[in-house]
């Protein structure tokens, strides 16, 4: 994982590399994705945060940076059941990301980061001869605030 100002730069980079304008709404979306590395947002939760620091910004520029942004493998989308696309800055620049823990009952998104399905990846290259060249799992069920509640069944295996 980078540090936010290497991240940053990483992003300002790529974007002059792929010949797109460093405008002030990119840079504030980018800043709003930096400063909150660790959530996982939504384009409206990057819209009233970007909206603070560049108040002339419109949510279809938030959109339309966030589409570019993902289009050059910067953003990560993800989609987790609930209606509503939510985005992570690319903090690393290793083939792989990170998974996902969905409680089905708060809401709340929880991140595992070992990889342990470089052995799935040969035996499906060996079987197939497809390369992978990335995979996202997302695992649902019940966190462990929500299991300490009254009344939940943790025995439900």
């Amino acid at each position: 994982m980078l540090p936010k100002n290497e991240l940053r730069e990483r992003i300002f980079s790529i974007l002059r590399e792929h010949d797109h304008r460093l405008t002030p709404q990119r840079e504030a979306v980018v800043e709003v994705l930096i400063e909150n590395s660790d959530a996982h947002l939504s384009a409206e939760n990057i819209f009233m945060q970007t909206k603070h620091n560049y108040p002339d910004i419109g949510l279809a520029t938030v959109y339309r940076t966030l589409e570019l942004l993902e289009s050059l493998g910067l953003v990560h989308k993800f989609e987790y059941g609930d209606g509503q696309s939510r985005y992570e800055v690319n903090q690393s620049a290793d083939d792989h990301y990170h998974h996902h823990l969905i409680c089905v009952k708060c809401g709340g998104i929880g991140e595992f980061k070992d990889d342990l399905l470089d052995e799935i990846e040969h035996a499906i290259a060996k079987e197939t001869g497809f390369r992978v060249t990335d995979h996202c799992l997302r695992f649902f069920g019940i966190c462990s605030e929500c299991q300490a509640e009254p009344g939940e069944n943790s025995d439900d295996d």
